[in-house]
């Protein structure tokens, strides 16, 4: 029993080390060869667990060869268009200026209640509006509308604005991120300051604290109060 929760354990942390190596696409948005690699592996992975006959290391050598050969693809891909095609195949154009390419969508076997489906979660609902729906390689749709339907922007009406910030965590449950503070020019000191302003005794009953996207200090206490 100890042998199979040892075995179990160390193939969890190669499959977890090995998906990290691939990269951060999640399921959806991985290439054909990516993901026939990641179902391999998993594979491979879950033998030596069910049988401890197998010796570990004939699970482990060949995910680490599948490691290097989506190494080696992803090289390639970057280098050579006629790979990416091999590969990972072309984004192929569904609908064009209004109107949609039957022929393509029978080459793609993408039903149209797939495609109604898919332009209505992108929040699209008449052909007519769209001027190009592209099928990606990774399966997923992106829609580009005609140019007289796309939302109006704070440029077109000539309004000033200030660029929003990526908010930064400063404080999560009771725990103060120095990292973090040094990015946004603070110390511990200005933090406490910010604390006793909103009449908090202590870094401790604070949830979550941060600097949002406005350049404002928020706060929400492990009670559920919030500023």
């Amino acid at each position: 029993m100890f042998i199979v929760m040892l075995r179990t354990i160390i193939l969890y942390f190669i499959v977890v080390i090995t998906m990290r190596i691939m990269g951060k696409r999640q399921i959806g948005e991985m290439q054909p060869f990516e993901l026939v690699i990641a179902i391999m592996v998993s594979e491979l992975a879950s033998l030596p667990m069910q049988d401890t006959r197998i010796p570990l290391v004939h699970g482990v050598i060949p995910i680490v060869t599948l490691l290097f050969l989506q190494a080696v693809i992803s090289m390639a891909e970057l280098k050579s268009e006629v790979a990416r095609t091999i590969f990972s195949g072309k984004p192929s154009i569904i609908i064009k200026d209004g109107t949609i390419d039957i022929k393509q969508l029978k080459y793609d076997r993408f039903n149209i209640n797939d495609l109604f489906e898919e332009l209505r979660l992108q929040g699209y609902y008449n052909i007519e509006d769209i001027q190009y729906a592209i099928l990606e390689t990774s399966g997923q749709l992106s829609v580009i509308p005609k140019t007289e339907l796309e939302p109006v922007t704070r440029q077109d009406m000539k309004i000033k604005t200030t660029q929003d910030l990526l908010p930064v965590t400063l404080v999560l449950d009771g725990k103060i991120n120095h990292h973090n503070l040094k990015v946004v020019d603070k110390n511990t000191s200005w933090l406490s300051s910010q604390l006793k302003q909103n009449n908090i005794a202590s870094v401790d009953k604070v949830f979550i604290a941060l600097i949002d996207s406005k350049g404002k200090f928020f706060y929400q206490l492990k009670e559920g109060g919030t500023d």
